[in-house]
């Protein structure tokens, strides 16, 4: 597999970043190392351009006429190789090299035909449809691993999501040209599409590891046979008698759940199968605490707070888990040679194996949080080096069949 054409770019008008992204991955398509025919596009666009979403896919799709597949949404920021761009206009654009008959594209209107069976499959959601958390676990269900990965699209404007499949138009589209509202959509690979996918937190724990004792709907009532709000206080070591303290630290602290039998803390960290949910409130007459999610006994709670340093250092980790997976037991001369040079971080190459990838990350967290403007995306960089990569900050994260908060996923193409 070559390596995939990308680019991406930023400008008031959506035309003139069109026009140098498409001057990006041209000169990209005429070099030997990457991938001259290919027919599948995943296409990421900040909300300032979320209003000219069918005129940007119209267009991209006329300029582009070997590209007869087309994925993607919009996000409050979006993501490419070292490069992170938050409240600007921008695009991104990678051009995927993939056996046809390996891939389909879906959507709400056009869901995957019974007659292909996804191995996995990369998936854009519209937070505001209802039970979207049952929908992803369902879709994650009819793939044969149970892996999804993707986002929920985040948005101030229109919250789009693109789907284009077959030369125009999905089969059950009618008259629809590739831009959705509400839903799934999304690209479902088959099981020779090579993967490696994998989560990073971004919260600390600052509590013991507690079991779910009682609960009711989303309020967890008892910690290990305790008053969770009792629990909740004594672990942050602050009182409601002190109530301007307590809500400030409150405001900053939030939850870590897992399953029964899951890990929650992996080598003092959280483990992939946590997710991270908001602290909504607390209730007094029950000694209560309200968190984002429904819990029940037998779960496991730890309360976390966002913090860089764990941020920083888990992404780190999974970059390198991932390259772990990619490298050989044994190095070709030619490719250790490769990996060894001076500028191996100066432009992708194809001996670091990975064709191209997609990262999600939270909208909470981007390149502010890690110390600076793209500081996210360039830790990916310095860890993986120059790979082709396009991806978008989004309003939850998909992993497996979880939607997780406060994290990011890697996904990278064999």
């Amino acid at each position: 597999m070559k390596l995939f054409p990308f680019g991406h770019a930023t400008h008031p008008q959506w035309q003139m970043a069109a026009g140098l992204v498409l001057a990006q991955v041209r000169a990209q398509m005429a070099l030997h190392d990457y991938a001259a025919h290919p027919t599948l596009a995943l296409l990421y666009i900040t909300d300032h351009y979320a209003p000219f979403a069918q005129d940007i896919l119209d267009h991209l799709g006329a300029e582009l006429p070997e590209v007869t597949d087309w994925s993607g949404t919009v996000g409050v920021g979006i993501a490419s190789s070292n490069v992170e761009y938050f409240d600007e206009p921008a695009l991104a654009l990678m051009l995927c090299d993939l056996p046809p008959d390996q891939y389909r594209v879906f959507s709400g209107v056009a869901p995957l035909p019974m007659t292909f069976t996804p191995h996995t499959a990369l998936v854009h959601a519209d937070a505001s449809t209802p039970d979207v958390a049952e929908l992803i676990a369902e879709m994650a269900g009819r793939t044969t691993t149970g892996y999804l990965f993707g986002g929920l699209a985040s948005s101030r404007n229109d919250v789009v999501q693109f789907a284009v499949g077959g030369n125009g138009n999905l089969s059950g589209h009618g008259a629809a040209r590739g831009v959705f509202h509400g839903g799934l959509s999304g690209v479902a690979f088959g099981e020779e599409i090579a993967l490696v996918s994998r989560v990073t937190q971004g919260c600390r724990p600052v509590s013991a590891t507690r079991r779910i004792t009682a609960a009711d709907g989303n309020v967890v009532l008892e910690l290990d046979g305790r008053a969770a709000l009792d629990t909740l206080l004594d672990d942050l070591g602050i009182s409601l008698e002190q109530p301007q303290q307590a809500m400030a630290t409150l405001r900053a602290t939030l939850v870590g759940l897992t399953q029964p039998g899951d890990q929650l803390l992996v080598r003092g960290h959280f483990g992939d199968d946590v997710l991270v949910r908001h602290i909504i409130g607390l209730d007094p007459a029950r000694r209560g605490v309200a968190v984002a999610d429904r819990v029940g006994e037998g779960m496991q709670l730890a309360f976390c707070q966002r913090n860089v340093q764990a941020a920083r250092a888990d992404l780190t980790r999974i970059c390198a888990e991932v390259r772990e997976e990619l490298e050989p037991e044994e190095l070709s001369l030619a490719v250790a040679s490769a990996l060894a040079q001076a500028d191996a971080q100066a432009e992708p190459s194809p001996a670091r194996r990975i064709a191209g990838a997609v990262y999600v990350s939270c909208a909470g967290r981007g390149g502010p949080h890690f110390g600076g403007p793209s500081a996210e995306l360039q830790i990916v960089r310095r860890a993986l080096g120059d790979v082709p990569l396009v991806g978008f900050f989004a309003g939850g994260e998909i992993a497996r069949d979880h939607l997780y908060g406060y994290t990011g996923v890697l996904t990278v193409f064999r």
